[in-house]
């Protein structure tokens, strides 16, 4: 296959040997900048994407996608919870008891969020039945009037106390009995009927779970707070809260899980913005190696560009050659860089090998994601930019002299 005159002189040039040693040792250097500064960025925005949609699969798998409240108080949630199961995208309706309270065990104590809950609809709505690690999610309801209430503990919240199945604890609430003495807080006693680990370590360590009965007696409700939905599609969110207070009346208030997590998902979406203009700036410095070898090949190649232009190339020829010759520089190591960044960050997240303190980052190891979109994209900018560097020298090149350059030849 005969190759095209242009592109046949812009390899040669890439690929000189002997005197010309030193171009490609040019060459080579910027090749190696686009490689890493493709490579930077890809990981870069393969952790942003990996930690936004970690942390995403997590909170909503520990929490809803929409919480609902009544004004005028949640008494008969059956009905509530099959009313709104009525309404187009919801799977999935449970009630709920939110409080806080102070436990204690074996000389450790912990202030926590306890969430009373219909052990029968619960799984509808969250991912507690898959997340238990020891006991059952049935425990909760208790068979045997003679023993004590259960409760299920994050695994962490466990460690914390030093409990596990079957051990018993103390929970004390602000709601009070009236004595002699003024308001006591009132005391019960609970057993530990399981764990579970929803993989936030926010829950894991801060929430208990009791049978709904059990959270209207310890906190002396009527009724409920709120009935928890699930969606067939999380996106939709927005829509089927304002779609609630739309078909149900003002006297209902939806919340959804973007707008309850909208500080956490806007940072982190900032971040990436911020990182990935960063990183690009690498890509800016590699490219003007490009620009530095393309003009140094240009005055290296003076005499050659003249004789080519005294045999009949055209000054679009000249212009040609050397915007072939970085465009390659650019595509190679645009490629190469993308390829090493998406197989590094798929060792990275299978073998989980950066870890970081969940206590702190809500996951136990850094997670990478590589979208094909942003793939395309790194790819795509990385080419264009090797692109625009090759301009100026190019033109530089076709505006040579033949008489100027040979004069003193």
């Amino acid at each position: 296959m005969t190759l095209p005159f242009e592109l046949h002189i812009a390899l040669r040039y890439l690929l000189a040997k002997r005197k010309q040693a030193f171009i490609s040792v040019i060459s080579f250097i910027s090749i190696l900048g686009v490689t890493v500064g493709v490579m930077a960025l890809v990981i870069a925005l393969a952790l942003m994407t990996g930690l936004h949609g970690e942390l995403q699969t997590r909170i909503l798998g520990s929490n809803p996608h929409i919480f609902v409240w009544k004004r005028s108080g949640l008494t008969d949630y059956r009905a509530e919870a099959e009313k709104l199961r009525q309404l187009p995208h919801v799977i999935g309706a449970a009630p709920t008891i939110l409080e806080r309270a102070l436990i204690s065990s074996s000389g450790e104590q912990a202030f926590i969020n306890v969430k009373g809950i219909d052990p029968a609809l619960e799984p509808s709505v969250t991912a507690i039945a898959e997340a238990m690690r020891s006991g059952t999610l049935d425990a909760l309801s208790r068979a045997n009037p003679d023993e004590p209430d259960a409760i299920l503990l994050g695994s962490d919240l466990a460690a914390q106390l030093h409990v596990s199945v079957g051990d018993s604890l103390t929970m004390l609430t602000a709601q009070g009995t009236l004595s002699p003495m003024g308001l006591v807080p009132r005391q019960r006693r609970l057993k530990v009927a399981g764990t579970f680990s929803l993989g936030l370590y926010e829950i894991d360590s801060q929430t208990g779970f009791v049978a709904l009965d059990v959270a209207r007696r310890l906190f002396d409700k009527d009724g409920i707070d709120a009935v928890q939905l699930r969606l067939d599609d999380i996106y939709t969110a927005p829509q089927v809260s304002e779609a609630i207070t739309k078909e149900l009346g003002d006297d209902y208030v939806a919340q959804d899980w973007a707008d309850m997590n909208r500080s956490l998902f806007s940072a982190l979406t900032l971040e990436k913005v911020a990182i990935s203009l960063t990183i690009t700036l690498i890509v800016l410095v590699a490219a003007l190696n490009i620009v530095a070898s393309l003009v140094l090949l240009v005055m290296e190649k003076h005499r050659d560009i003249a004789i080519l232009k005294t045999m009949g190339a055209s000054a679009r020829s000249i212009t040609v050659v050397f915007m072939l010759q970085g465009v390659i520089i650019g595509i190679v190591g645009t490629l190469v860089g993308a390829s090493l960044g998406w197989g590094l960050s798929e060792v990275l997240d299978r073998y989980e090998l950066i870890k970081i303190p969940a206590d702190v980052y809500q996951v136990s190891h850094l997670p990478f994601k590589v979208l094909p979109g942003d793939f395309a994209l790194v790819v795509v900018t990385a080419v264009f930019i090797c692109f625009l560097a090759t301009i100026y020298p190019s033109r530089q090149a076709a505006k040579l002299d033949p008489a100027q350059a040979l004069r003193y030849e």
